[in-house]
């Protein structure tokens, strides 16, 4: 029995993928250089074009080849239609609710931010969020989906933020996918695209957040783990050693130690910083706990400190968790990528608007 061969509509689909990725990779391309590029036929690379052309997917950039005198026929360079689309990437914390707009180059086209405070209402992020978004999508080109990193958890079916008991982010049971329709929108905890920042090789490991706010991220097989309605991770209620070595809730122990924002609960970064060694040992000796409940349950192949104070406590961390039964490799996040929530985001913003365009 002959194999099946695929039929001309699939190979014109493939072709047009192949087409449509090339020109991401190298932004302008003639219809010799796709051919060549891709391996390929001229007139089926022509062809290609075309049809993606009446497709407004891409277009004429106007530039032309040197031509004539021996040089051959003049070619005309393409690439992808301004008027393809782009994608929003977005985060909101307490430091403010900021947007950016990216299109299929990776490039950032326009950039919105809006102040927020840290303990405030919904309707108030609602309202930044709606501005920041009409403010960095442009009007010449649809907005096709819009990636979330959020300071606060996020049901997993709905894409709503959960407010939980001591969480520092007062933002309460906020819905971006009904304020943003009908945009397509993914919404994630901060955390979690932070460790989605980190190197590719790093496959499973987990990533601890101190800063303002505490979290955690599970990634195992280079996917983080969400749990059942996508609050795994919330490490603020882990019971670990405080000082003179009771036993409290991990959130308390900042309480116990003085090291809380008046009339809240988010950690007081910068007198954290200038803590005495007395105080950074029992914050040491806090994590450690909180590590080896982590080790305990999921196995990681290394643990990541991030956020900002974590790596600055790196020594006392590492010197309470060698005394774990199972200690693990600790390294500090990876440096040099600016905003890790950000650049997490804005990667799986711009590897769902390549998706929805050659879909």
């Amino acid at each position: 029995m002959e194999p099946t061969k695929p039929s001309q509509d699939l190979v014109r689909a493939l072709t047009d993928e192949h087409v449509l990725r090339a020109l991401m990779r190298h932004r302008r391309l003639t219809r010799a250089e796709l051919a060549v590029e891709i391996g390929i036929s001229k007139p089926t690379a022509g062809e290609s074009v075309r049809r993606l052309t009446e497709r407004g997917l891409v277009a004429d950039t106007g530039e032309r080849t040197p031509g004539g005198r021996g040089r051959g026929r003049v070619g005309s360079y393409y690439a992808i239609a301004p008027t393809a689309g782009v994608a929003l990437a977005i985060t909101i914390s307490p430091a403010g609710v900021v947007a950016e707009c990216i299109d299929v180059y990776g490039d950032t086209v326009a950039r919105a931010v809006r102040q927020v405070d840290r303990t405030t209402w919904p309707r108030q992020v609602a309202a930044a969020l709606q501005e920041t978004v009409a403010e960095a999508a442009p009007g010449h080109s649809p907005v096709r989906l819009a990636v979330i990193g959020a300071a606060d958890p996020v049901d997993r079916a709905t894409g709503r933020l959960v407010h939980l008991p001591d969480s520092p982010f007062l933002v309460g049971e906020l819905d971006p996918a009904a304020l943003l329709a009908p945009i397509d929108v993914v919404v994630d905890n901060d955390v979690n695209w932070a460790a989605l920042a980190e190197p590719e090789h790093a496959r499973d490991f987990a990533y601890l957040y101190l800063g303002d706010g505490l979290g955690c991220a599970i990634v195992t097989d280079g996917a983080v783990r969400r749990g059942h309605s996508g609050l795994a991770g919330e490490i603020g209620h882990l019971l670990t050693t405080g000082p003179g070595g009771r036993s409290m809730p991990f959130i308390e122990v900042f309480g116990a130690l003085g090291l809380r924002r008046p009339n809240s609960t988010a950690i007081d970064v910068d007198w954290l910083r200038y803590a005495d060694q007395n105080g950074r040992e029992a914050i040491g000796l806090a994590v450690s706990g909180v590590l080896a409940a982590i080790v305990a349950l999921v196995d990681p192949r290394e643990i990541v400190i991030g956020g900002t104070w974590g790596p600055a406590l790196i020594d006392e961390i590492g010197k309470a968790a060698a005394r774990m039964p199972r200690p693990v490799p600790l390294r500090p996040a990876t440096t040099g990528i600016g905003d890790p929530v950000m650049a997490g985001v804005r990667a799986e913003a711009l590897d769902r608007l390549r998706a929805s365009l050659t879909a």
